[in-house]
């Protein structure tokens, strides 16, 4: 089915590339002007690359997916800053095709959707050092509905007990990134259900939104991953006028929402980047292994 074709998911592990200050630089010049800035900021070279890779794989998956070449590539962010594709779909293959970043840790990720809204969140289950877990989750306690908290509390161990932290966090992140909501939106009204981390849902403000669907998968040593999926409608006003259809007829909306999901493949950053500049790289090398040799 063509419609399956949009529905993607890539993960970099970043911990296994370690660029040089000029192969970062020219891998960056790649982007269009206004993307290096959001990745300059960043102080540290880990937080540079996550960043620097987060916005590769937006623009190399809407090329191999929609096959818009690399210049003519358009991503915008809403005043929110969810990133969106700005093109015209003149086959109308995917009606509403969107996708969504997350990076933390060792892994930088992309998820697609050609129908309904996609939301993805990675986390890396960890606590800042000298602090005790009690102590860190406590600091999240508003975040959480009375019955997430019971259940995060009660568990046997400290490891199991981050271990419910990370699983409903990174699920309530997964949805308000899907939606379209900035930093700062309220959480504990949105609360996940489950039977055993299998069977999520979830009810926001007391309402179940059952054309929803999630996904929460463990990802390499000490990460979490979770896809939300659900109906355009539930987008923000901003994102909402992003989307190419927000209506759909329950068999046109059952279509999308029951594609599979997918499993992640893991890229390279090199896979990334555009043919011809990966020949000018093996080029450039090939001439500096040349120039050592003296030959």
């Amino acid at each position: 089915m063509e419609l399956e074709k949009g529905v993607q998911r890539w993960i970099v592990d970043i911990s296994k590339w370690n660029p040089s200050p000029d192969y970062f630089a020219s891998v960056m010049s790649f982007l269009p002007q206004h993307e290096h800035s959001p990745i300059t900021r960043f102080v540290k070279m880990e937080d540079r690359k996550r960043a620097l890779v987060s916005r590769l794989l937006q623009y190399a998956l809407v090329q191999q997916v929609l096959g818009i070449p690399y210049d003519e590539i358009i991503i915008r962010r809403t005043v929110e800053g969810k990133p969106y594709l700005e093109y015209d779909d003149k086959t109308g293959t995917f009606p509403n095709f969107n996708f969504n970043t997350s990076h933390d840790g060792n892994f930088v990720a992309i998820a697609s959707e050609p129908v309904c809204l996609v939301g993805l969140d990675i986390a890396n289950c960890s606590i800042p050092m000298k602090e005790s877990v009690d102590k860190f989750i406590q600091n999240f306690l508003s975040y959480f509905s009375n019955l997430e908290w019971s259940d995060i509390m009660k568990a046997d161990s400290s490891y199991d007990k981050l271990n419910r932290f990370y699983r409903y966090w990174c699920l309530k992140e997964a949805f308000v990134k899907a939606i379209g909501v900035g930093v700062g939106k309220r959480l504990d009204n949105v609360e996940f259900h489950h039977s055993d981390w299998n069977d999520i849902f979830v009810i926001v403000d007391g309402t179940e939104f059952n054309n929803w669907r999630f996904w929460l998968l463990e990802m390499g040593e000490n990460h979490l991953v979770s896809i939300a999926r659900g109906h355009p409608a539930t987008a923000t006003t901003n994102y909402r006028a992003t989307l190419k259809q927000t209506e759909f007829g329950e068999k046109e909306y059952k279509l999308g929402l029951n594609l599979p999901s997918v499993h992640f493949m893991f890229r390279m950053v090199e896979d990334l980047l555009p043919v011809s500049i990966v020949a000018c790289h093996h080029y450039m090398d090939r001439i500096d292994i040349v120039s050592e040799d003296g030959e």
